[in-house]
Order: structure tokens, then sequence, then C-alpha cells
């Protein structure tokens, strides 16, 4: 008796032991990747290395920062979108890639429903620049050099569909400005074709404009609120420009492929949270006139996605914009 009581309880003790063993380790257990449609040096790229290192250490994980650019970042959204929805690839995205590059592109190889919204976490203007040499100083005088000889000035950004593609497309549907769309595949490569005076105007990312202007490399007009921003305090808003009718700033969110168990949804939206909200993070990024702007749930992203959605397709349709 005691011999089958002992030879129970042996194999009561292996099967406990192979249920513990067959259990999935908890999350977040291997690094994490988090990956970006931009090229290194621009705005997307300046906010996930400015808070990745936070972002680490609230999942408990080292954070490797991605960088995968092209088609207006549209071939990172398909990548995450594509990877399997266990928490260990991640999107910051734009509302290119979410909501402008689908209504571009119906062939896109992704819809918006194939990546799950985390929470909405940067807001920022864009900023309208010239370089030097065209001897523009205000916006009336860009308006009226793009009418005086439409299509000579070229306007880079960061790619089709971007945030400054839709920030010039909605500057020429309100001015009836003529100039050329230069698409490059990230912010730094854009700004630096206004430098070399390979295009002449942007409507750049804060952290990719603001510190070439301090040094003299380019000539700053105005942001792209109806207001002037605290972010960027010195520079006049559009109504003060001359353009009241214009008013456009963009954000940055994470996202993770649709299917993602709720549980590490959490997860991921509490460290992103919590690395946000890290002093060093914020103050970063406010010198680059960037502003730290969280959902308060994954729901609530979810629903301002809707209507931030409707905002820019509609932009698309009425300014025409399409894939060049």
């Amino acid at each position: 008796m005691k011999t089958r009581h002992l030879a129970l309880a042996v194999a009561t003790g292996v099967l406990a032991h192979a249920a513990v063993l067959a259990q999935p380790a908890p999350y977040a257990n291997r690094p994490v990747r988090l990956v970006i449609g931009f090229a290194a040096g621009g705005a997307a790229d300046y906010v996930a290395r400015s808070m990745s290192e936070a972002f680490s250490k609230a999942m408990g994980q080292p954070v490797v920062v991605d960088n995968k650019p092209g088609n207006g970042s549209s071939i990172a959204a398909d990548l995450v979108a594509k990877s399997p929805a266990d928490g260990y690839t991640l999107l910051i995205a734009s509302p290119s890639s979410i909501s402008v590059n689908p209504a571009l592109n119906p062939k896109i190889g992704y819809s918006p429903s194939d990546l799950l919204p985390v929470t909405k976490i940067t807001t920022s203007p864009l900023v309208l620049a010239v370089n030097p040499a065209t001897g523009i100083n205000s916006v009336p005088e860009l308006i009226a050099a793009a009418k005086k000889e439409p299509d000579k000035l070229n306007y880079s950004t960061s790619g089709n569909g971007s945030a400054p593609h839709l920030g010039a497309a909605l500057f020429t549907l309100l001015t009836g400005a003529q100039m050329t769309h230069v698409p490059y595949k990230g912010g730094s490569l854009a700004i630096q074709s206004v430098m070399a005076n390979d295009t002449q105007v942007t409507f750049g990312t804060s952290p990719s404009v603001l510190p070439m202007a301090k040094g003299g490399r380019l000539k700053v007009l105005a942001v792209s609120t109806r207001e002037r921003s605290p972010l960027v305090p010195d520079l006049p808003g559009m109504r003060e420009a001359g353009l009241p009718e214009y008013n456009l700033e963009f954000w940055y969110g994470m996202f993770v492929p649709a299917g993602t168990p709720p549980a590490v949804v959490k997860k991921i939206y509490e460290a992103t949270t919590v690395a946000m909200q890290q002093p060093s993070v914020k103050a970063g990024l406010a010198r680059e006139g960037t502003e730290v702007s969280l959902s308060s749930s994954p729901d609530d992203f979810s629903q301002f996605l809707v209507s931030d959605g409707r905002f820019w397709v509609d932009l698309v349709k009425n300014a025409k914009v399409k894939v060049e």
C-alpha cells in the first residue's frame, strides 16, 4: 500500500511540475523591439530614443529601437501588423501610417485594423521653414513667391502621406500656392535638403527644424497651429502670420499587432505611461518642441483615432493628395 501511495505521489508531482513548465513565462521576459517608420535623426526617432531608456526600465527588459523607413512609414506599419501578437514587436506611428497611407493607397499591404492602439504619446506643431538664401522672411512672402513662379519652389517632406506632406498640402489648398513635392525617407534627410538648397521649403517637425534654425541654417516662419504654441513660443501661429484659417498639429502613438492579449496591452500601456511621465523625458522632448500627451486608456486612444482619422482623410481628399 505504501508503495502504491508513493508511486501516486511521485506521479502527481511529475504532472504538477510538467504543468508548471507548460505555463508561458510572464510578459515581458526578453528584449522588446520598438519599430519606427522613419530614418534616424527625425522626430519619430527622437521621440523613440528619448523614451526608450525609461521604457526599458518600466518593462524590465532591453528595448531596441529599429528604424524601418520608407513609403511614408508604411513599411514599418506593415512589418508590425504582420508580427506575432505577443507584445515583443511594437510600433511608434503617426497619422501617416494609421490614417493617411491607407487612404492614399487602397492596395497597401495592411489595414489600420491590423494594428491595436495602446496610447498616444506626444503631440506637436509642425514648423514652416525655408532656406535663408530664398530671401523669404514671412508667410505672405512665401505665398507671393510660390504664386509668382508656380512650381519653382520645392518643398521637402519625410515621405508621401507624412505629416509634413499633409502640412504643405493644406497650405497649398488654402492659399493657391504651387510648389513641387520632393519626398525623402526621413525628416532629417528632408531638412538636410533644405539646408543644401536642393529644396527650399519644408513643414518640418520641431526636433528636425529647431536645432538647425538656431544655427542659422534655416529660416523659420511660423508654427502650423492657428495660435502660438507654448512649445515654440518665439514663433508666430498661423493667425498672427497672416493665414488664420490654417491649423494643424500631429501626434505619435504606440501600437501593437491586433490580437495582442489584453494583459500584455495593459502592461505596455502602463510602462509607456510611466516612461513618458519621467521628468527627464518630458524636459528633453519639450526642448525640441514636442509635448508628452498620453491617452487615459487604450480605449480612449481608439476613440480619438476615429475622429482624428476623418480629419486626415478629408484633407487627403480635399487637397487631392496622391502617391507620387
